[in-house]
């Protein structure tokens, strides 16, 4: 943001912010309403030169953004009561990783971008956002689910990336714990899809738990959240060598 620019994140963002939270039980500090501020400004800065999100409108990123990051809480309780650690898949500008970072400071979050420009965006913005537990690596889902530091190593994996379901279910079930849990999130016309990936989770070691369905925005948005539990080991064949998933998803 250049000098002299108008800071176009202000009191009607942190009065969406707050309510957003409400809706979903969460109780925002102060403080962390700030922070979340202080991330619409940064991605608001960095989008100019590097693609992070469609979406420019301040409240439209608090609401379907922020907000919907935060919904994670439909589908895994007690998260400020939490130390889990967890994986962000496909973070790009952090969603719903940092969100949930900065609302929950117990958490222990890794974000996973392939890109190394969106990384260096995520990096930057745990830095300036002083998120002690949050940490931004570069790397393809594929080559890290078979690496000894992130294979069977997460209690939680989320994923806002685009996607189909099978695809998402190989890069983040063998991160798991036999134990852990998988969220995708998905538009609220999802029965198709899930229903074309259970033999995806079947051969990955994963139940369907649950999906969660709720609405965006005064009820103009629908969304889903998959909920994959992770019963079984993987198979050490899973995932695939880079880019076999989006090719040929189980």
């Amino acid at each position: 943001m250049g000098a002299g620019d108008k800071k176009r994140f202000g009191e009607e963002e942190k009065r969406l912010l707050w309510e957003g939270a409400g809706e979903l039980g969460i109780d925002l500090s102060e403080t962390m309403v700030d922070s979340f501020i202080v991330y619409g400004e940064l991605i608001e800065e960095w989008n100019e030169r590097v693609n992070l999100t469609a979406i420019r409108e301040p409240g439209e990123i608090i609401t379907k953004h922020f907000c919907d990051s935060l919904s994670i809480t439909r589908a895994v309780d007690d998260l400020g009561q939490s130390t889990l650690r967890i994986v962000d898949i496909g973070s790009g500008a952090g969603f719903p990783g940092i969100p949930m970072g900065i609302a929950f400071p117990g958490l222990s979050l890794v974000l996973v971008d392939s890109l190394q420009k969106r990384v260096e965006f995520l990096a930057h913005a745990v830095r300036e956002l002083g998120l002690s537990n949050v940490t931004a690596v570069h790397g393809r889902a594929e080559d890290l689910g078979r690496s000894d530091e992130f294979r069977g190593r997460f209690d939680l994996a989320v994923s806002r990336a685009v996607a189909k379901l099978p695809v998402l279910a190989e890069y983040a079930i063998p991160m798991l714990k036999v134990g852990g849990r998988f969220v995708a999130y998905k538009s609220g016309e999802s029965d198709q899809e899930i229903s074309d990936s259970k033999r995806a989770f079947e051969l990955l070691g994963a139940d369907l738990e649950n999906v969660v369905r709720f609405t965006l925005s005064g009820g103009e948005i629908h969304r889903s959240l998959v909920v994959l539990d992770k019963m079984l080991p993987t198979d050490p064949k899973y995932p695939r060598r880079a880019g076999i998933p989006d090719k040929k998803p189980l």
